[in-house]
């Protein structure tokens, strides 16, 4: 199979029939083997009814509904999973993203052989205060974090190699740093391609102003966690060492300075009165604590389970 079209949703009834019909347009134009996946991320409206129908008139269209809303990532996770195509496309369902740009996507992957493709919304049809702004600062900061040099992470319109998307682990809210996730999972060749972005036409965003306050603090995590996701004992251990050590010296201190005054004119002073003892005390209470938080990471590591994140519903095709 040449490519996998993978659709996450929620709530975008009116849009379906129309980005279906647009999808099959293109790809019976180049002449592609095809599959198309619908994730229901646990939509309230008749998505899933409108996937149905779909699926039972079109055997190239398969359907997942979740049983309640997970979230886009998981929504991501449970369609990569699924997908058999050798390039895998993701789009959003609510027709901003233009299939048209289906045959360079794929072109870029097989010709010219990138791993992953990210679209770059260059002209937006967004607000410019509660989105446009926003976004190009997220993005600046996402450069600067990941080392790669995209304009536009959170663009929906991506296209990968099967084995990028089988590889890696889409969790939380880490679809916008899918670039990112590839990057650390050793997929080097990475490239982006302007992509034509047109204006909402039915219902409304399902994402407020709390997604760049959340993306902000994904950008965190996920910076954490390329560095010391896998070593968490080099930043805890590490930081608590130093922590221990300079607790040990400030005792050290303390009883250096117990004995002179033993041996010595000046007046002695009860230790708990020495304001280096609650140095001493916090330091090495504190990096005890960074130590062993260290060591249980690593633990945890090597013993986690790879539970579902998420419960699949129904199932078309």
């Amino acid at each position: 199979m040449n490519i996998s079209v993978v659709i996450p949703l929620l709530n975008e009834q009116e849009s379906l029939p129309e980005l279906h019909t647009w999808i099959t347009k293109v790809m019976q134009a180049n002449g592609y083997t095809y599959e198309i996946l619908f994730i229901d991320d646990g939509s309230t409206d008749q998505s899933w009814k409108i996937i149905s129908e779909l699926a039972a008139a079109d055997t190239h269209v398969h359907g997942l509904r979740f049983l309640t809303n997970y979230g886009k990532s998981q929504a991501l996770h449970a369609g990569f999973a699924a997908a058999l195509g050798d390039v895998v496309i993701t789009m959003d369902a609510d027709l901003q993203d233009n299939p048209e740009e289906i045959p360079a996507l794929f072109q870029m992957i097989t010709s010219d052989n990138y791993d992953l493709v990210s679209g770059w919304k260059k002209k937006r049809f967004d607000d410019v205060v509660t989105k446009n702004l926003p976004s190009k600062l997220f993005n600046w900061a996402a450069r600067r974090t990941s080392g790669l040099d995209l304009n536009d992470f959170n663009c929906g319109l991506k296209a990968y190699k099967n084995q990028v998307v089988k590889n890696i682990e889409v969790s939380g809210e880490m679809h916008r740093y899918i670039p990112v996730l590839a990057k650390n999972a050793g997929f080097r060749k990475i490239g982006e391609k302007v992509v034509k972005h047109q204006a909402r036409k039915y219902g409304e965003t399902k994402f407020g102003m709390e997604r760049f306050i959340n993306g902000f603090l994904d950008l965190i995590t996920i910076w954490f966690l390329s560095r010391f996701g896998k070593r968490p004992m080099h930043l805890f251990g590490a930081m608590g060492s130093v922590m221990f050590v300079i607790g040990f010296f400030a005792a050290g201190f303390i009883g250096i300075n117990k004995l002179i005054r033993l041996y010595s004119d000046l007046p002695t002073i009860r230790v708990t009165e020495n304001p280096w003892f609650y140095i001493a005390l916090t330091t090495m209470i504190i990096g005890t604590q960074l130590f062993l938080a260290g060591f249980l990471g690593e633990i945890i590591l090597r013993t986690k389970n790879n539970e579902p994140r998420y419960k699949i519903a129904e199932e078309t095709n």
